[in-house]
């Protein structure tokens, strides 16, 4: 601890930002002197326990205080904010792990695949936007980014190339190894891509990649956004995970026994997918967490040409239109949208990969077709689910899943279901300028 206080003195560091993470994904802290450092891996910085969301710590007595533990192995400068350095930290209640922290269901989670001599990998795959305000209105932050179809666009992706440049610098700094960066089907839509990792790891390194994100979007007058579809006629911001399972000896246990064969996994693995598909109802709750969620994860036309975002439970080799695109070894999780706590999001996806082992579920064939051509009917016909259309469903479907409620731990199952209603409920009663334009004068 002492070696790492001198190093982090030695680069110029004088202040800690203890990090953790909400119900909600969003990154919360405080700054912390260095010279604390002992203190906050030991102890850990305290913050009002009621305060923080999702928690449903009491205002008075032990359990009122929270306190984020810093994970000596996450601490690490940030090349945007010079002097200062990023600590990874969980949160604790009154001396123990506090089971409502995100990153404590994780690391539980993880904990059962150690039992097992497992360990989960995932590639995240966050896309964002890049806007700004005029007035009322959210727009591109670049004007010129008007493409009819601008996915891969080489006009207007030289135009944020400082922002791109300095967001790849400040990964790779962090010892993120950035694999590419791209624009995406949307106005002003971007895509970044860093190699897999452990799980924690990767949802450790994606918070990392938000406060980057933010910071740099704010020096150049623009907003970072991970809202999941803020343009009703363009695609949404997906958080795409590529998800493999490796056993103590470095082996793949999502690979295939024959390599020559047709198949793409294991047979743990397509137990493991089937588990994913039978708990995909609830898990669209965490992986799709907010009102306007709802609205990217629908068939239908966009400016692009295509949402590619699944509306149906279905998996198929390199399939972008069904939920779970399966691939040698391993397979992409296309449900979760940009808004999603990658902590409880993960948590959850290993309980219901687990489910699907445990009972050796079986998946069904693989769908070969593009789901988005076909009509509800046919879609039925094949006997591909749909997924929840509403915040509301995918809560009703959550709550009704113990699987997934237990991975989550009652505390927090109870208070995410309570305040995710409330978030449906407002959006319910709101009146939109939609409804005052289609009724104020039609009758």
């Amino acid at each position: 601890m002492v070696d790492l206080q001198q190093r982090l003195a030695d680069q110029g560091v004088h202040t800690v930002l203890a990090q953790f993470t909400d119900m909600h994904g969003v990154a919360k802290g405080k700054y912390v002197p260095l010279a604390k450092l002992p203190e906050l891996i030991e102890t850990g910085a305290g913050f009002a326990g009621p305060s923080i969301w999702g928690t449903a710590l009491p205002r008075t007595g032990p359990r009122a205080e929270y306190y984020a533990r810093a994970d000596a192995a996450r601490v690490q400068p940030l090349p945007w904010m010079p002097g200062y350095a990023r600590a990874v930290c969980s949160g604790f209640v009154d001396g123990q792990p506090f089971e409502a922290c995100p990153r404590q269901v994780l690391q539980r989670a993880t904990r059962r695949l150690a039992e097992r001599g497992w360990t989960l990998k995932t590639g995240i795959e966050p896309e964002f936007f890049l806007l700004k305000k005029e007035g009322d209105r959210w727009l591109p932050a670049d004007d010129a980014d008007r493409l009819d179809k601008p996915s891969y666009d080489l006009k207007s992706l030289p135009r944020q190339a400082g922002f791109l440049h300095a967001l790849h610098d400040a990964l790779e700094k962090c010892g993120l190894h950035v694999l590419q960066l791209d624009h995406e089907d949307a106005h002003g839509q971007y895509e970044v891509n860093f190699a897999f990792d452990e799980a924690l790891a990767s949802a450790d390194h994606l918070m990392l990649f938000k406060l980057a994100a933010q910071a740099l979007a704010e020096e150049r007058g623009m907003v970072f956004s991970m809202m999941p579809k803020p343009f009703a006629n363009q695609p949404g911001s997906g958080l795409h995970f590529h998800v493999s399972l490796w056993d103590e000896a470095g082996r793949c246990v999502f690979a295939p026994e024959d390599r020559s064969g047709a198949s793409l996994l294991s047979a743990t693995g397509r137990q493991f997918l089937a588990g994913v598909l039978a708990h995909s109802p609830a898990l669209c709750a965490l992986a799709a967490p907010t009102v306007n969620s709802y609205k990217r994860l629908v068939v239908g036309e966009s400016l692009s040409g295509t949402s590619w975002a699944p509306a149906y439970i279905a998996h198929g080799p390199n399939n972008r239109t069904a939920t779970l695109r399966t691939l040698p070894g391993r397979f992409e999780w296309r449900l979760p949208d940009a808004s999603a706590n990658p902590y409880l999001a993960t948590a959850a996806l290993i309980a219901a990969g687990l489910d699907g082992v445990d009972r050796a579920l079986d998946p069904g064939p693989d769908c070969t077709e593009d789901l988005f051509r076909l009509s509800p009917r046919e879609v039925q016909e094949r006997g591909h689910g749909l997924l929840p259309q509403s915040l509301e469903q995918a809560i009703h479907a959550l709550e009704a899943d113990e699987v997934i409620c237990s991975a989550l731990g009652g505390t927090l199952a109870g208070e995410f279901i309570r305040l995710k209603r409330l978030e449906w409920i407002e959006f319910a009663r709101h009146v939109s300028d939609w409804e005052l334009r289609r009724y104020a004068a039609a009758f």
